[in-house]
């Protein structure tokens, strides 16, 4: 498909200002007859790590499953459209693929005992403590400096709960699960109040279908770049992991996908535009991100990306997408991974 060539200089211009100077760059035209990419951005960062490979349990074939009335599959919430207009032609959207994992850039180790494991996401640096039984506390660090130090500007209360290590933040708002519930809710970070809720139908809570390393990681909330996303396991699924897209607003599922991998399995999952990736183990210290599932195409296959884990007991790991870095809590520390990306 022939493109003009102020369209393709768009594209790149705004990729290039997105790494901020600090990656080498690549743009390549592509010969890809399906469509879905004929251009490559290559995003290289030097960090390497050693190989462990590890196999996930699989189950019957995936499938796509759509809502009622609906015969197509919607591609606007994971193709990465925010430096194009919207009425460009699919093909010059951008679908990143993971290529390789960097060694882990700590940033901060908690001392307390409610440190071991819970979540942290950067924009204003939030971070949540989830050990105990009524974990509320939302505490807000003004840049990563302040966060280093362990001075907090803010502390935030949230009206219930939360469950786990399966928050996460779109645009301004803290998206986490209630504490014994399968209800998701929206907390507005600027307004400080709750701005929605919805039970997620028929989903696994509480220890029902967790990740390998337990404490109730049975719902794992993510981002891409256009919306959330619940990992999660209905009781129809028996334990297959399943990757809902949500509406921002309402928290209402507009696309689920069933992959053939047990949740039980593996450690966590992150997900990079249309891609959902698995991490094998929350324990070896020279792990993998072991699988990935294609949403454009409903197909999961295995990989061997090497995943360095040197504080074991890796209990939360999110990707953000401004940075372009995998976030993640392990043992009581928090730290970074600079990723190499590709387009699919």
């Amino acid at each position: 498909m022939w493109l003009p060539q102020n369209v393709v200089a768009l594209c790149l211009s705004c990729l290039v200002l997105s790494t901020h100077g600090r990656d080498r760059v690549s743009l390549r035209r592509s010969n890809d007859h399906t469509g879905r990419c004929q251009y490559t951005f290559t995003v290289d960062n030097p960090d390497e790590a050693s190989f462990y490979k590890a196999e996930v349990t699989e189950i019957p074939a995936s499938r796509l499953i759509q809502e009622a009335g609906q015969n197509h599959t919607d591609m606007s919430c994971y193709y990465h459209s925010a430096a194009v207009p919207p009425r460009l032609p699919l093909s010059i959207y951008i679908l990143l693929v993971l290529v390789s994992v960097g060694e882990p850039v700590l940033h901060r180790k908690v001392d307390s005992v409610t440190g071991k494991y819970g979540v942290w996401l950067n924009k204003t640096v939030w971070r949540i403590d989830t050990v105990g039984k009524d974990v509320r506390q939302l505490f807000a660090h003004e840049d990563m400096e302040q966060f280093a130090k362990g001075f907090s500007m803010k502390v935030l209360v949230l009206p219930v709960p939360v469950e786990s290590t399966g928050a996460t933040l779109y645009r301004d708002s803290l998206y986490y699960q209630r504490r014994h519930r399968r209800n998701m809710h929206r907390y507005d970070l600027a307004f400080e109040s709750l701005a929605g809720r919805l039970e997620l139908p028929y989903a696994g809570f509480h220890g029902q279908h967790p990740y390998s390393w337990g404490v109730y990681t049975d719902i794992d909330l993510a981002v891409n770049e256009q919306c959330p996303w619940a990992i999660y396991s209905p009781s129809k699924a028996k334990g297959a992991i399943v990757a809902s897209q949500l509406d921002p607003e309402s928290l209402e599922v507009k696309r689920s996908w069933e992959t053939n991998i047990r949740k039980n399995t593996v450690a966590n999952i992150f997900v990079i535009s249309g891609w959902v990736y698995t991490v094998a183990s929350y324990t070896a210290p020279d792990t993998t991100v072991n699988h990935v599932f294609d949403t454009a195409t409903g197909q999961g296959r295995g990989l061997a990306v090497p995943f360095k884990n040197h504080y074991r007991y890796n209990s939360m790991v999110d990707f953000n997408h401004a940075q372009r870095k995998l976030y993640a809590w392990v043992n009581f520390h928090m730290i970074t991974y600079n990723v190499r990306l590709e387009a699919g």
